[in-house]
């Protein structure tokens, strides 16, 4: 059971970085997620107090329960970091173990000390020792597929005190290629007693129900499945609480709801960031929509928030008139 989240089946937003910002964290919250991660904080940033780096670590009330995860390679530098962050008073402080992107593996942090475990296990303790609040750790199974040690790993976080772990099934080697093994999921989930959250190619709500089945894991975490479409959420809790089948979107709700992450995204940051951070968003909403390549490219040309506003209300319109035409035609 994961403190402060009471459901059956508990869903997960993955830390993604340049996508799990506030806007897209509190939609997700409104279709159903129980616990949200921020992107990743640098912790050598956070100790520093620099303005954009401790930018990521803001959220709202209604984004609870919030993990705000960070990444660093040294104790001291983690442990500073945790501090500073620590007085926002998230539910958890997550550390990051696992991330394979190049500028994190350069720096000694992220899955880069998967190769050394003892160092892995001393900045856990030292974010332990920092702080009052609950410390969680995100892993990957091992450096690559000849040197997987997954569960001595969480077997040390947790004998320092970490109480809660995330668990992509993945090498850090594989990046976001190949197949990942739920299986080592489950090896985790018997080798420790903290709750344990299963990540990698949870893509459908289907996907969510056999990664409870296979792993016994405490929760299910999504990432670039519910990047463009937040509905995962709602589906997963629909198909594995009441049974029901998932039902796709349609066009004219996804533009709805791209429509209201947009100008949730213009009211958080103003719409210059918001112009620059939503465009990216904005061409998963309207992936395999009719005409999506021209569409996606006039979206990419567009530089102010009020025509953008008025390509979507237009694309809205057209399928709005589809609908009506359609129901007239059964009548």
């Amino acid at each position: 059971m994961i403190p402060g989240v009471d459901e059956k089946y508990p869903t997960v937003l993955a830390p993604l970085a340049g996508w799990s910002d506030s806007a897209f964290r509190r939609l997700c919250k409104a279709f159903g997620v129980d616990m949200v991660y921020t992107e990743m904080v640098s912790a050598d940033g956070a100790r520093r107090e620099q303005e954009k780096t401790l930018a990521l670590a803001e959220f709202g009330e209604s984004e609870r329960p919030i993990a705000i995860q960070l990444f660093g390679a040294e104790p001291e530098t983690v442990a500073a970091a945790v501090r500073i962050i620590a007085q926002r008073q998230p539910e958890f402080i997550d550390i990051n173990f696992g991330c394979p992107a190049r500028k994190v593996i350069k720096r000694g942090a992220g899955g880069a000390l998967l190769r050394d475990l003892s160092l892995l296990q001393t900045i856990a303790e030292a974010a332990v020792k920092a702080t009052n609040i609950p410390i969680s750790a995100k892993l990957r199974l091992g450096w690559d597929g000849d040197s997987i040690n997954i569960v001595q790993a969480a077997q040390r976080l947790q004998d320092v005190g970490v109480k809660m772990l995330a668990i992509h099934a993945r090498t850090q080697s594989q990046h976001f290629k190949g197949w990942p093994d739920w299986s080592f999921i489950r090896m985790v989930k018997k080798a420790v007693t903290v709750p344990v959250i299963g990540n990698g190619d949870i893509k459908s709500a289907f996907d969510a129900k056999r990664m409870f089945d296979e792993t016994g894991c405490d929760a299910v975490m999504v990432g670039r499945a519910a990047c463009g479409n937040p509905w995962i959420f709602r589906q997963i809790k629909g198909f594995l609480d009441e049974h029901m089948e998932p039902e796709p979107p349609t066009c004219a709700e996804r533009l709805n709801v791209c429509l209201q992450h947009f100008d949730l995204a213009v009211e958080i940051y103003g719409a210059a960031q918001a112009i620059r951070t939503m465009k990216k968003q904005i061409v998963l909403y309207v992936k395999g929509f009719p005409n999506a390549s021209d569409l996606r490219k006039r979206i990419l040309a567009l530089d102010s928030c009020e025509k953008m506003r008025r390509v979507l209300l237009e694309q809205l319109a057209v399928f709005s008139q589809k609908v009506q035409t359609n129901s007239a035609k059964m009548i």
